[in-house]
This record gives structure tokens, sequence and C-alpha cells, in this order.
């Protein structure tokens, strides 16, 4: 085990338990986090959830986005399966953000709280679509510095955004990053993506890393070669 591993998130998204969970014992040897999203949340359900939160370090990504007292409902039961960090989408406002806050202060195994900035398959036109102005850029900033004066430790955003954000928020500032993919592979549904050692140069905390390592045929040696290729100086 060494720190890259543990900095390594696989994502566990596939709708199959089984398989999740032989591919979890697989790779716990390495010392690397998983998460769930909704695909795996939806055939396993809470129960899964809790079971994996007892062995690994989870993620739990289900990017709860409601009115706030909703959302802090949301969110107390998640901690309650156990599970080492969850999401929210920032864009649900302040008075969402600190709700669910509050929802988790005093727990004596607070999960990491993260706030969804604009998903990495988002992009400047797809914004401009949506109604939304100003860059994918300026948007993360704007969604980090809220998430952050709410008393969230970090955020998910794209590689391409880690950066910016760090020098917006400050350093120690979690950053979660997907669209991370070797160099020249296929991005899948993926717009703003970079490779492991890119995400490393630039100060990045996380890496979620899904089908290139689930979908190797030896999840092992892609999670393996994941770790090697954050091997650079930060």
């Amino acid at each position: 085990m060494n720190n890259n591993a543990q900095r390594l998130i696989v994502a566990l998204d596939l709708a199959d338990p089984p398989r999740a969970g032989i591919i979890a014992e697989e790779l716990s040897p390495l010392g690397v986090g998983f998460k769930v999203g909704l695909e795996l949340y939806m055939a396993g359900g809470p129960a899964l959830v809790a079971e994996l939160a007892s062995r690994y370090r989870l993620f739990l990504d289900l990017k709860f986005h409601d009115i706030p007292n909703t959302a802090a409902a949301a969110v107390r039961e998640a901690a309650s399966l156990g599970v080492w960090m969850l999401n929210l989408h920032a864009s649900g406002g302040k008075a969402m953000l600190l709700a669910a806050r509050e929802a988790v202060e005093g727990l004596q195994q607070r999960p990491l709280l993260i706030a969804v900035t604009l998903l990495t398959s988002i992009s400047d036109h797809d914004l401009f679509e949506t109604g939304l102005s100003g860059s994918t850029t300026e948007n993360v900033i704007l969604l980090a510095r809220l998430a952050a004066q709410c008393g969230f430790d970090g955020v998910v955003c794209s590689p391409l955004e880690i950066a910016a954000v760090k020098a917006a928020v400050s350093k120690s500032f979690i950053t979660v990053t997907p669209g991370v993919r070797f160099e020249g592979a296929e991005k899948n549904d993926q717009r703003r993506v970079a490779t492991p050692a890119d995400v490393v140069a630039v100060g990045g905390d996380y890496l979620v890393v899904g089908r290139p390592i689930t979908g190797a045929a030896d999840p092992f040696v892609a999670a393996g070669r994941i770790i090697a290729e954050m091997e650079v100086e930060r």
C-alpha cells in the first residue's frame, strides 16, 4: 500500500452487486477506496452500501439535490450507513448545503461532505444550452467557493479545474476528480479529462476511476497501472 493508492477511488459503476463485491475484495490489498453510484445503489440498496462501508473506505455518490429538509434527511441516513464520503450538488444552493452540514454535525464518525460542481460530461456549449453564463471553469469556481462557505470539505470537479479551485479556496480544500483516463484512451461520455499523472501534478487529492479498471481484463493490473502513473512529484 502507498499514499497514491489511498488517493485512488475505484468506481463500482455496475448493476451487479456480487461482481462489485468480487472486484472490491480483489483490489482491497492495494488500499484503494471505492465508490457506489446510482447504478449499483439501485441494484443493491442501502444494505449493500452498509456492507461495503463496513469493510472499505466508501464514497456514496448519489449527488443529493433537493429542498433543504429532504436533502438533510437523506444525508443523515447516508451517514448512518458508515460511509466515508458523500456528495450533494452545489447548485442546490446555500440553504441546502448548510442543512446537509448541520445534519452530520456532532456525529462521532462524520463523513466527508463533498459538493458536486459541474459534471465532467458538461462542456461550455452545454452550459450555454441550459442558459447559464460563464465558462465551465468560472462556474466551478463559483460553486466551490459556495461549498467552502457552507463548511464542506471539498468538491467534485474535473481535472481541468483542480488548480483553479485550489487557488480560489485553499490548497487544503479537497478535490475529488472523475474523468481520469490513460493517455490516448477512449473518453466514453466524459468531456473534461486528464491522465493520472496530470491530476497529481496539479495537486488533485482523490482520483475516481471506473471503466478503465472495472472493464479491464485484469482490474488489479489496471488499478496498479493507475497508481504507478500517479508517481510524480507534486
